[in-house]
């Protein structure tokens, strides 16, 4: 179907209002369908698998024993060595290997200490061997070279006999220290800028087929006689972000209803420099910049799909990319002050997780103004090339320019001797 109405479009609605009827009628369809209510419970599955995975995990863990070391010497030195071990566990806690007793052994017994580490129930480690003066320690490399210093420690203990008194170490406590507040933000960022990409990634794929439908029953056709093409694009758009920041709210209020019913296990992170209500303010304007950024591409490459299984085929390179992009803005979050960091932060791709980051770890607001204004003019004009690109590859707007036939140079030269 020709479209001639789009170069000089003389409707009565503009382009903003044209957008803005595209955007409640797509709003309305999806939120009040039945598909919604399974969208919004999609999330639902992962977190309880994870919840599911984690307590068999911390089952596993507390039924796990701490890693002990076996005793086979004779039993006044075992006893030595258990009396010491408990003193000093008593003042330094786990930073004292757990001892027990495997084999005492009888005067004149000889008893080899591999032995009895093999084919045991227990969980034992290494074995120490000797006595207090001159103490042995067999098990694997690893094990026994970072026990080393604790055992010797216990072994000069059982020699001395009685613990002397300790001196009492005065302690001042500060806030935080300018490396340990570093660290905390820079976590921060990282969570900040991950949650993003997530949400990011799982919401903006559903654009990729969101003119699939349409293009097969003619709709668009009609659409694209009525109003400008840049109006049905950027009407899909934000009809998607505003379901997306619907999903996220439903999210969010049920994932904090759990969190605050278990306060006790709610991580503790870092607060951020620009504080907690303005990053999650940013992480909203910029989680709206980075998806319509993504799903102008999105819909412009979605666009050119005939069927589900073309754009099941788009999806996966585009998946790619944008994870390079994540990594991109990962790695210059690491790298304050250089051009790699410059570079995020001026892409139009990874500018939002670049800039949320910075948000985290910089207090200054300013830089944000003029990063969200390019970004929204990036979205413009991706919206504009996408359905620049939709009229020429698919409506296929203009007259059919017709194929002159060649004449070949030989053809004319056969003729003339003719």
């Amino acid at each position: 179907m020709s479209d001639t109405r789009e170069p000089g479009h003389s409707g009565r609605l503009s382009t903003l209002s044209a957008a803005w009827v595209i955007a409640r009628r797509d709003f309305v369809a999806i939120l009040f369908s039945r598909a919604f209510f399974f969208f919004l419970l999609g999330p639902l599955f992962p977190v309880l698998v994870g919840i599911l995975a984690g307590s068999v995990g911390q089952r596993v863990q507390q039924t796990a024993q701490s890693p002990e070391i076996g005793l086979v010497m004779a039993e006044t030195e075992a006893r030595r060595i258990l009396a010491a071990r408990e003193v000093l566990a008593a003042r330094l806690g786990d930073a004292v290997p757990r001892m027990t007793l495997v084999h005492a052994l009888a005067e004149g017994e000889d008893y080899e200490p591999r032995s009895a580490l093999e084919g045991r129930a227990a969980n034992i480690a290494a074995i120490l061997s000797g006595t207090a003066e001159a103490p042995q320690l067999t098990g694997p490399r690893t094990r026994i070279e970072s026990w080393r210093g604790p055992v010797a420690m216990v072994a000069a203990q059982a020699q001395a006999g009685e613990l002397a008194p300790w001196p009492e170490v005065r302690l001042e406590t500060t806030t935080s220290s300018s490396a340990t507040e570093r660290r905390g933000r820079l976590t921060t960022a990282q969570g900040a800028q991950t949650l993003l990409f997530l949400l990011t990634m799982m919401l903006a794929g559903m654009v990729l087929s969101n003119l699939v439908e349409e293009k097969g029953n003619k709709i668009i056709e009609v659409l694209a006689a009525a109003i400008p093409m840049e109006a049905v694009f950027m009407g899909k758009l934000f009809a998607m972000l505003g379901v997306s920041l619907v999903g996220i709210a439903t999210w969010g209020a049920t994932v904090g209803a759990v969190l605050l019913a278990g306060s006790s296990v709610l991580p503790t992170l870092t607060t951020p420099a620009v504080g907690w209500p303005m990053l999650v303010a940013l992480g909203v304007v910029y989680f709206a910049t980075a998806y319509l950024l993504l799903g102008s591409v999105f819909l412009a490459v979605g666009s050119l799909a005939t069927t589900v299984r073309e754009v099941q085929t788009l999806s996966m390179p585009v998946t790619m990319v944008q994870l390079l992009v994540f990594f991109l803005a990962s790695y210059a979050m690491t790298q304050p002050g250089t051009a790699i960091e410059y570079f995020a932060l001026i892409f139009p791709f990874s500018a939002p997780f670049a800039m949320l980051a910075r948000a985290a770890q910089d207090p200054a607001l300013l830089p944000h103004v003029p990063a969200v204004l390019a970004q929204c003019a990036w979205v413009l004009l991706l919206v504009r090339l996408g359905s620049a690109l939709f009229r020429k590859r698919v409506m296929k707007s203009g007259p059919a320019r017709v194929k002159k036939p060649r004449r070949s140079l030989f053809r004319r030269k056969a003729g003339a001797k003719v």
